[in-house]
C-alpha cells in the first residue's frame, strides 16, 4: 500500500513502526477529565530532545488501544500535539505528528462526508457524525518547521477530530443530547471489555509475542467504533 509520512510519499512501513517499539504505553484520559475539556497550550519550544520520547509513547499508546490518532491531552499532557497512523478508504497509509495544528475545512467547495466516529477517551462507543469531506492542516513539525497537509475522507476526519481534541472538544460534544447520552451509556457498559483487550495487546507487545493476529482500530477508531481518534 502507498505510505505517506507527514504527507510525503515514503517507503512502506511495518505495522510496528520504530516509535511503537521504543515507546511506553500511557494511561488514556477519559471523557469528563478536566484536561480533555479545555484548550491545550501552544508549543513554542521544539526539538527531538524535548519531544521525541513523548511522541514514541503516544504512538505506542495508540497502537495498544488500536487507535488511528491520539492527542497529547489524551495522555494527560497539556500541549498542542497529536500523532496519527491510519489506512484510509483507498488503502493508503498515513503516519505523522502535528504541533499547534489548525484545520481549515473546505466544505463550501467539497461538501461533507457521512461516517461513524469514536474516541479512545470514550471507550467502546461510536456514533454517526458528519464532517467536512476535505480539509487543509496547517501545523509545525518536530523541529518547529511549518507544513501544510491536504486531506480528504478518513484522513480529513482524523485530522479534524485530533485538532478539536486539543481545543478541548470531544466528538460526543457535537452529538444531539439523546445520541450523546446513548454513546456515553454504551461506553460505560463496554468499558471493561475494551480495557481488557488493551491489556492483552500491551502484554503481547511487551513480551514480544505480537504476531499481527490482533487487529482493529479506534481513531483515536476502528476496533471500538470506526474511528477512534
Amino acid at each position: 500500500m502507498p505510505t505517506y509520512i507527514q504527507g510525503r510519499p515514503s517507503r512502506r512501513l511495518p505495522e510496528l513502526i520504530d516509535e511503537v517499539r521504543r515507546g511506553t504505553a500511557l494511561r488514556i484520559t477519559e471523557y469528563g477529565e478536566e484536561i480533555l475539556h479545555r484548550p491545550c497550550r501552544a508549543v513554542t519550544e521544539f526539538g527531538a530532545k524535548r519531544w521525541s520520547g513523548l511522541i514514541d509513547d503516544m504512538f505506542t499508546t495508540m497502537w495498544v488501544a488500536e487507535g488511528c490518532g491520539l492527542a497529547a491531552n489524551q495522555v494527560d499532557v497539556d500541549a498542542q500535539l497529536f500523532v496519527y497512523d491510519l489506512t484510509d478508504e483507498y488503502g493508503d497509509r498515513h503516519v505523522g505528528h502535528a504541533f499547534n495544528p489548525r484545520v481549515v475545512p473546505l466544505s463550501a467547495f467539497f461538501g461533507e462526508q457521512d461516517g461513524t466516529e469514536g474516541c479512545l477517551s470514550v471507550p467502546g462507543a461510536n456514533a454517526p457524525l458528519p464532517r467536512p469531506a476535505r480539509v487543509t492542516l496547517h501545523a509545525d513539525d518536530l523541529e518547529g518547521r511549518p507544513f501544510t497537509l491536504d486531506a480528504t475522507g478518513y484522513l480529513a476526519r482524523c485530522l479534524i477530530h485530533e485538532t478539536q481534541h486539543l481545543a478541548g472538544t470531544v466528538y460526543v460534544d457535537h452529538l444531539p443530547p439523546t445520541t450523546r447520552t446513548q454513546a456515553l451509556t454504551h461506553s460505560t457498559t463496554h468499558r471493561a471489555e475494551v480495557m481488557s483487550h488493551r491489556t492483552t495487546r500491551q502484554q503481547q507487545l511487551s513480551s514480544g509475542r505480537y504476531d499481527g493476529s490482533v487487529v482493529g482500530g479506534d481513531t483515536d477508531v476502528l476496533a471500538e467504533g470506526l474511528e477512534d481518534f
